[in-house]
């Protein structure tokens, strides 16, 4: 390589890409394209960046495989970075390893990583831990240590594992300061802002408040008779059952569980439960079904007694009762969780991420572009959903992953 490609290429490990601009940008052998498109991506312009790194693999051809490789990592990452999550994930596992193969340690790290974020993206926790099981960063250069450990605080986080979150962005924060790159310290930031931001709001006998994530794990762990309704499910102590599936039993327990140790009148539980706005004979014959439900499955948790004007809560094996309810209260929370990291998602990303259908996806995405909570620039299948970040709390809990 000579010296202007060595200049070009330092100049993009520290962060400068207009730096490494300077040196390559009217060149075009394999190498500078690749160098070119790593300056384009670092500036933002990814489209251009992914058509100079697909030019620099067809440059490199066959015979050179350690570079091409490298080439596939850097458009994985672009792939990544545009939440393309449909990239195919067997040829970077390909590259990676190709590069092990060849002794390139640190790009075969980097893609593992790129493979761990985009698992630890659409909620496979296991995978993504699994990725990153039995490796030691120690050897690697400061930036990749720094996404090690991003990586390992994405997971606890996820977990409600506060502890280690915390003790894996503390590392990521030397490393980052190491790295000495502003946009990794950034993004070490924006993730150590989420433990620092109210994740739910706990609702208990006499009010209502924000609670962070921290709280919200020791609450996991409490003896109180909890109702999550960021999971949907019922917990007492070491006993839990979840309801995700049963949307109306859910309505009724949460609505009892708001209240106590009130009752809850049978018309307010018809309007919670079936939405209806007057109860008729009918919604009252239902209620009575679905009260019968519910006893049979908070049975060894709880208890539902009927009350002179409706029902009321009595919990098992503790005396309180607590309700830990979503940040946002919002018909397509998840969806927008997803919008407010800041970058262009397609309905098909979504979809993966949120493990649910293009069309229904696309549905939530045309009525809250109808309530302009979101936005969408492009056509067809290079139509892109953005919306502004919510500084207001935290998303974890908005994420589909199933808590310990």
């Amino acid at each position: 390589m000579d010296s202007l490609m060595t200049a070009a290429a330092r100049a993009l490990a520290a962060g400068d890409p207009l730096g490494a601009l300077n040196r390559v940008a009217l060149r075009d052998d394999a190498p500078a394209l690749a160098l070119r498109g790593i300056a384009m991506a670092q500036l933002g312009d990814l489209d251009r960046a992914r058509t100079l790194i697909r030019n620099a693999a067809r440059a490199f051809g066959a015979r050179q495989a350690v570079a091409r490789a490298r080439c596939i990592v850097a458009e994985a990452e672009i792939a990544f970075v545009s939440r393309d999550l449909g990239w195919p994930a067997k040829a970077l596992h390909t590259a990676r390893t190709t590069l092990e193969q060849h002794g390139d340690r640190v790009n075969a790290a980097h893609a593992r990583y790129l493979e761990a974020r985009r698992l630890l993206l659409i909620g496979r926790l296991d995978a993504a831990e699994a990725e990153l099981a039995n490796f030691d960063p120690a050897p690697l250069p400061p930036a990749l240590r720094t996404a090690h450990d991003l990586v390992v605080a994405g997971i606890a986080m996820r977990r409600l594992d506060t502890r280690q979150a915390r003790t894996a962005l503390a590392r990521a924060e030397r490393a980052a300061s190491e790295a000495a790159i502003p946009a990794l310290a950034a993004e070490v930031e924006s993730a150590r802002l989420i433990l620092d931001t109210p994740a739910a709001h706990l609702i208990r006998a006499g009010g209502e408040r924000p609670v962070l994530l921290d709280e919200v794990e020791a609450l996991q762990m409490s003896k109180a008779f909890m109702i999550d309704a960021c999971r949907h499910v019922v917990r007492n102590g070491d006993k839990s059952t979840s309801l995700a599936r049963r949307p109306v039993l859910f309505a009724l327990v949460r609505a009892l569980g708001e209240a106590w140790p009130r009752d809850v009148t049978r018309d307010e539980l018809v309007a919670r439960a079936f939405g209806a706005k007057s109860a008729d004979e009918s919604h009252r014959a239902r209620l009575r079904v679905e009260m019968g439900r519910l006893r049979a499955t908070l049975r060894g948790l709880a208890t539902v007694n009927a009350t002179k004007r409706g029902f009321a809560l009595a919990p098992s094996r503790t005396g309180e009762v607590l309700v830990l309810a979503r940040p946002v209260e919002e018909k397509y929370a998840a969806v927008l969780a997803f919008l407010s990291d800041g970058e262009a998602w397609s309905s098909s990303a979504l979809a993966l991420a949120l493990g649910a259908s293009q069309r229904t996806v696309q549905r939530a995405l045309d009525e809250l572009a109808l309530a302009a909570k979101v936005q969408f620039f492009g056509r067809g299948r290079a139509r892109r959903w953005v919306t502004p970040p919510v500084p207001s709390f935290a998303t974890t809990l908005l994420l589909p992953a199933p808590l310990p």
